[in-house]
């Protein structure tokens, strides 16, 4: 299945029910069944799925936060004169957390008069919620601040390293939260004790990463394959080496995307191709062949059976896991 959106592809998001959805450039949400919404007056730049299960969450240049289904538009939250650059959700709490400026905004699904607000001294780059959740960790410069979503009046953790914080991962037992870095490196943290995480030797920024394996491995963008990392045990990857799958010298990862409870991932290269992997065995499957613009959206099924990608050009697909 192919589509041509001719806008910026977002997000490539697949809801509970298994439908894939496109948060694009021109603000617009567009699902595979051939529905197109009005999300934003501007461009979608950040999305996630509604804590339901249902629809995309997407947050855009309008300052608007809005839950996209295939019958229309919610919105949810409006920050007017800021952009909302990332946004997460969790099914297990119902909750929302959103970036704008240097605020971290945190509503609740179940309930609209919710609001909390937190803070911070810098650009919120990413947030993501632990597994249970209940604490969001929020990416910004000099490391991650750590909250609890609904406590109203809280000082926050700060896991401090030096440098530029782009993107989060909880571990899914939520003792391990590593970044990605404006540097070619990850950091990571052991929350209970702060230990610091070296993960560095990357040719290139490792923008994208997800655990996989029930938490035994994380997967990362950034090098010329997607690069696993070993998490199994209490020390995490400290001391250990990084395997490397789909090593192609021609091409970069740029996205990578996870079955969480399974061995299969999917990676994004920045020449257009697209492929899924399951590392038991570790036989690539082409699903996208032919060469074109960078990947910039993918995801996979929780069954590993699906995979949707999207790219700077508007071109979008899904395609079946052979």
């Amino acid at each position: 299945m192919i589509f041509s959106f001719d806008a910026y592809v977002t997000a490539a998001l697949f809801d509970r029910s298994g439908n894939a959805g496109f948060a694009l450039g021109d603000g617009t949400v567009r699902f595979q069944g051939g529905e197109t919404v009005e999300a934003h007056d501007g461009a979608s730049l950040s999305a996630c799925v509604h804590p339901s299960g249902e629809g995309l969450l997407s947050g855009g240049d309008d300052g608007r936060l809005v839950w996209a289904r295939a019958g229309g538009v919610q919105e949810l939250a409006r920050v007017p004169g800021r952009w909302i650059e990332t946004v997460a959700a969790s099914a297990d709490s119902r909750l929302i957390a959103f970036g704008a400026g240097r605020e971290l905004h945190v509503r609740d699904a179940a309930d609209a008069a919710f609001s909390r607000t937190f803070a911070h001294e810098k650009t919120v780059a990413d947030v993501a919620f632990d597994p249970k959740g209940r604490r969001i960790a929020v990416a910004t410069y000099g490391g991650a601040w750590l909250w609890y979503a609904r406590i109203a009046d809280q000082k926050p953790v700060v896991l401090k390293w030096a440098g530029s914080h782009v993107a989060l991962a909880w571990s899914p037992d939520g003792k391990f939260l590593i970044s990605a870095m404006q540097e070619n490196q990850l950091h990571g943290w052991r929350v209970a004790d702060e230990k610091n995480m070296r993960m560095g030797g990357y040719p290139s920024k490792p923008r994208s990463l997800a655990f996989l394996s029930k938490g035994s491995l994380l997967a990362t963008s950034g090098a010329n394959g997607v690069v696993v990392w070993p998490f199994a045990g209490a020390t995490g990857p400290m001391g250990k080496q990084a395997a490397e799958v789909g090593y192609d010298e021609s091409a970069t990862v740029v996205k990578v995307a996870t079955a969480p409870a399974t061995s299969w991932l999917a990676a994004g290269l920045d020449d257009g191709r697209v492929w899924a992997c399951d590392l038991t065995g570790q036989r690539i499957i082409p699903l996208k062949a032919e060469k074109g613009s960078q990947i910039t959206a993918l995801s996979i099924t929780p069954d590993a059976k699906r995979v949707a990608w999207g790219d700077e050009d508007g071109n979008a697909g899904v395609a079946a896991v052979a």
